[in-house]
């Protein structure tokens, strides 16, 4: 399938972030004050450089990405690292330094636990070198190029603009030196908390033993968290320059007159919002009947109108690109498109550039999980409901877990870190399951798209399946006033959820800060606010964040009565 969804609803767990130690209650004015429990897009606060009060323990992380060969050494940290428990080299060792592992080593400090993380490439994984990081600032400059060259929206403010323009070196130089001050800020965060990094290539040797080059360590636990590399299908070549992957086009190093973009999730929709406002047309090829798969129906419908439609971009749907040839001799790059269905030839594409945006595959080959007895299934490395390893023989693998695009259960950098938590608070005697549904996720186009939970038709076949109705709530931006102030009216939230009980089955918005706006509701989610509760909230005037106060109100729930919803069942 083409088209580069990075969120999969198809294996829910269950989330409740809780303190495993009665001291969180007493400390817990301290902890309010503290900057080490403030994060930003899933980075702690010292990773932008702001100092932290604290200071114990450290990260271990293997590149989500081609890893470099080994160089055998340790970065010591200048903080103390605990004593290990006896009989081993650490505590907890984690395997790939992305957002994930990062997590799970800042949250494993924090428990006192002695920490390593093994990293083969660089610190950051994919998400501040290849993907969320540069990528966002790739799109905050097609924010501001779109509302420039947008005359008609310059003089609904009074506002007269010259011709806009820009520096393709300079916009990719912005991006180049986010992604590095951020791997930067995150190297020295974890040094200074008192993290072993590691540089190698982490193997798995068996039981509770991991080598990195020629070294051999032990640890109690160790938590897998290599990420993942962009899918590219069989019959693409990819060169680099003219048929690139989100890894080259992230570099912007030329901006072709037309692009094809293979898929249409977040990726493809993202990437045509940058190219797009920097003069690119673009054509999109999805191997499903419609563009945008994954999202709310209802929403990809308004966001279609919105995000394509009115802008240079076409597209061809239920179609394979089947083989992508790169510009050659003068000759321009060629995509043989065949039905999605037939495999007949349906037509041949000639463009400057094609981005391969048809999702991610996890990086898992040599990590040594044939020692273990594990077999990957289409290279995601099996785990259950707390990300516990499982191997060949249906058996969990002791003390071994995996987190991450590398197990698949939902490839975010977010959903990676709040798994490594919970590892954590498992190995440290809490027992947690993760709640995936609860979990957000968001496309930073202009207007933004963001969600939780289940779509309306999955909510549907759910409750056909357990015997109860659902209720439909919608709210138009075009009623909020600070949405109306920035002449930003489009857009649409809509809710999810069950009239008998109160409780939100799903949440989806598209509209300005869409993806700043869905953490009410995915908080909400998991916790299990009922929205009879949730609706006496009081919300700021003139905000954004009314928009949700007036969905929540826009429910009609049967339920006078509030207790928690239950707790849901991980699958």
């Amino acid at each position: 399938m083409q088209s580069s969804i990075s969120l999969s609803l198809s294996s829910p767990s269950t989330i409740c972030r809780s303190d495993s130690s009665s001291s969180a209650v007493s400390n817990a004015n301290v902890n309010l004050l503290n900057p080490r429990s403030l994060r930003f897009c899933g980075l702690r606060r010292e990773d932008f450089g702001l100092n932290s009060s604290l200071s114990t323990h450290r990260i271990q992380s293997l590149s989500n990405a081609t890893r470099r060969p080994c160089s055998n050494r340790i970065v010591a940290s200048s903080a103390g690292n605990g004593a290990a428990s006896k009989g081993f080299d650490y505590d907890l060792v984690i395997i790939g330094a992305g957002v994930g592992g990062h997590g799970a080593a800042l949250h494993a400090v924090e428990k006192g636990l002695k920490t390593a993380i093994i990293e083969g490439d660089v610190v950051g994984g994919t998400c501040v070198n290849r993907g969320c990081v540069p990528s966002k600032a790739l799109l905050a400059v097609s924010g501001r190029m779109r509302e420039l060259q947008n005359e008609h929206h310059m003089k609904s403010f009074g506002l007269q603009v010259a011709a806009a323009g820009y520096d393709r070196q300079g916009v990719a130089d912005h991006a180049n030196n986010l992604a590095s001050k951020i791997r930067s800020n995150l190297t020295n965060s974890m040094k200074s908390l008192g993290v072993d990094i590691l540089t190698g290539f982490g193997t798995v040797l068996g039981p509770q033993k991991v080598k990195y080059g020629d070294t051999v360590i032990t640890a109690k636990d160790i938590i897998i968290a290599t990420g993942s590399v962009p899918l590219v299908p069989k019959g693409i070549e990819v060169d680099g320059k003219t048929v690139i992957t989100s890894d080259h086009a992230l570099k912007l190093e030329f901006v072709p007159q037309w692009i094809a973009i293979v898929g249409s999730g977040y990726i493809g929709l993202e990437f045509s919002d940058v190219y797009t406002a920097l003069g690119s047309e673009v054509t999109f090829v999805e191997a499903l009947d419609q563009l945008m798969p994954g999202f709310d129906p209802e929403i990809g419908k308004l966001a279609q109108r919105v995000l394509i439609n009115p802008r240079k971009i076409d597209y061809h749907t239920g179609v394979f690109a089947s083989k992508i040839t790169p510009a050659k001799d003068g000759k321009p790059v060629t995509i043989e498109l065949i039905d999605a269905k037939t495999k007949e030839l349906k037509d041949t594409l000639e463009v400057d550039a094609a981005l391969i945006a048809t999702g991610r595959a996890p990086f898992t080959q040599g990590l040594g999980l044939e020692n273990i007895n594990v077999q990957t299934q289409r290279g995601f490395v099996p785990v259950d409901s707390r990300m516990r390893v499982i191997d060949a023989s249906g058996e969990l693998v002791p003390h071994l877990y995996c987190i991450g695009d590398a197990n698949g259960k939902m490839m975010l950098a977010h959903a990676a870190s709040a798994q490594g938590i919970s590892v954590v608070e498992q190995v440290t005697g809490k027992d947690h399951v993760l709640n995936h549904l609860s979990i957000p996720a968001a496309c930073f186009t202009h207007p933004e798209i963001s969600m939780v939970g289940l779509t309306e038709p999955q909510a549907r076949e759910k409750a056909e399946k357990e015997g109860f109705e659902i209720g439909i709530a919608k709210t138009s931006f075009k009623a909020n006033t600070k949405a109306l102030a920035e002449n930003e009216g489009e857009g649409l939230a809509k809710l999810i959820y069950r009239p008998d009980s109160g409780e939100i089955l799903g949440v989806h918005i598209f509209g300005m800060h869409a993806a700043d706006l869905i953490h009410e509701a995915s908080n909400a989610i998991a916790l299990g606010t009922r929205i009879q509760d949730i609706k006496y909230a009081v919300h700021a005037h003139p905000t954004l964040s009314e928009v949700i106060d007036e969905l929540f109100k826009a429910a009609k729930v049967k339920a006078n009565t509030s207790s928690p919803v239950a707790e849901p069942v991980a699958a």
